[in-house]
């Protein structure tokens, strides 16, 4: 896909030719696994149209509901029970009248949850993740950023300023030499750390504690992204940053809600009511933006509620559980992954076109998993997103093992085909 992000052309529709061309060769060949549709939400097993309109059925390790919230009873019915009370639209920026008052109830509830005090709320975890990078960092300013950072960062540290650093991966060594080398020529700008507490590709963490403590060192600032283990991982649900014991101690947090909250939306939570403040007038994503929904706010409120009672450390030991079977399944079968156990099970395949052959057979097998490929990883590095729920079975983790491995036997054994016909004989 990196070959069509800067086409060439002085007519702005013609460009787009290209691209559709490669990937519709990919869908008449089968190997094109993106924009599918579900047919019932996003249930442990369920109904998945492809682009086509083709119908496939199987164990759902597609979707991202880490603790199978978004079809909890009890989450539902207070979502219906809001739009019963409030309707189904805010109707305003939060810079207006677009707040209710359980908008603002949430904002506190987040907070505390995180051992701090302000927290600002976003239309959905991209915004945010932008919104905090742009809202705060100006031209004259820099940006250390992980250099596997999310698009949302990556993003909205190129708006910000041309004085984007990216350091290498989860390396505190790399930073501290960056920062020192901007603080030599540079005393005076601001600078902003933005990484990661669990990176949804690789599944590792960085050293918060050194991160930050590096950032007051030099005068920086550290932005943390919690997505992927917010709610899910953790004694307490508060994932990487309460385990490593930096609760109310991050400069700034910010994360989405549609991994385990069960809703869009995303936040910035901060120690400084200034900085909240001028977040919600100077972070385009959120002054421009409608405020959340009153039933996404009563979803995430109530999704709040389960993570922090003891039904969400049950579910957290249900998600392990899952978690810690399908690598050792997958170890069985002769089959690598990435990372440490979380709700992400990156599962390795390397070449781009096994990946693909491997991805036409998985829903025959009866598995939906998400391939990822090239610009999002290494060349050479494709994998599949695991991504495992707490409502998940014994039965669908084995089937996502099994299934996994036939499809990447069924793949090596068409390459091989492969190699003894001209190479137009199969699109991958």
């Amino acid at each position: 896909m990196r070959d069509f992000r800067q086409p060439k052309g002085r007519d702005l529709l013609d460009r787009c030719g290209g691209f559709f061309e490669w990937q519709d060769t990919r869908r008449r060949s089968g190997t094109w696994p993106f924009s599918r549709s579900t047919e019932s939400g996003p249930n442990a097993s369920c109904a998945v149209r492809d682009d086509r309109g083709n119908l496939f059925e199987g164990a759902n390790f597609s979707s991202q509901d880490y603790l199978s919230l978004s079809s909890h009873p009890v989450v539902k019915a207070a979502a219906v029970e809001a739009i019963e009370r409030m309707g189904v639209h805010s109707a305003g920026s939060p810079a207006l009248v677009g707040n209710t008052s359980t908008s603002v109830e949430l904002e506190r509830r987040l907070a505390s949850f995180l051992g701090m005090s302000y927290t600002v709320l976003f239309p959905t975890g991209w915004a945010a993740g932008f919104g905090v990078i742009k809202g705060l960092v100006r031209s004259q300013d820099y940006i250390l950023i992980d250099a596997l950072a999310h698009s949302c960062l990556q993003t909205g540290a190129a708006a910000a300023t041309r004085n984007v650093v990216p350091f290498r991966h989860n390396s505190v060594d790399d930073c501290r030499a960056k920062l020192a080398k901007i603080r030599a020529k540079d005393i005076d700008a601001g600078i902003m750390i933005a990484t990661e507490s669990l990176f949804s590709m690789d599944s590792d963490t960085p050293d918060i504690a050194a991160l930050q403590s590096l950032a007051r060192e030099y005068g920086a600032t550290l932005m943390v992204d919690v997505a992927h283990d917010l709610g899910n991982l953790g004694p307490s649900g508060t994932g990487h940053i309460g385990m490593q014991s930096m609760l109310g101690q991050v400069d700034l947090v910010m994360g989405s809600f549609s991994k385990t909250f069960a809703s869009n939306g995303g936040f910035v939570v901060t120690n400084s009511p200034a900085v909240k403040e001028y977040l919600r007038f100077y972070s385009p994503s959120c002054t421009f933006s409608n405020a959340l929904s009153p039933s996404q706010v009563a979803t995430v409120t109530c999704a709040l509620d389960i993570i922090e009672a003891p039904e969400g450390a049950v579910l957290r030991e249900r998600l392990m559980n899952n978690v810690l079977s399908l690598r050792e399944q997958l170890t069985r079968r002769g089959l690598g992954y990435y990372g440490d156990p979380s709700a992400i099970v990156a599962v390795a395949s390397g070449d781009e076109g096994l990946a693909r052959l491997t991805a036409r057979k998985l829903p025959e097998l009866g598995l939906l998993a998400n391939l990822v490929e090239f610009p999002a990883v290494a060349r050479g590095k494709a994998r599949f997103r695991l991504q495992v729920m707490a409502g998940h079975t014994a039965n669908e983790i084995e089937t996502a093992a099994a299934c996994m491995e036939a499809a990447a036997i069924s793949a090596t054994a068409q390459l091989e085909n492969r190699k003894t016909k001209p190479p137009q004989a199969l699109a991958i």
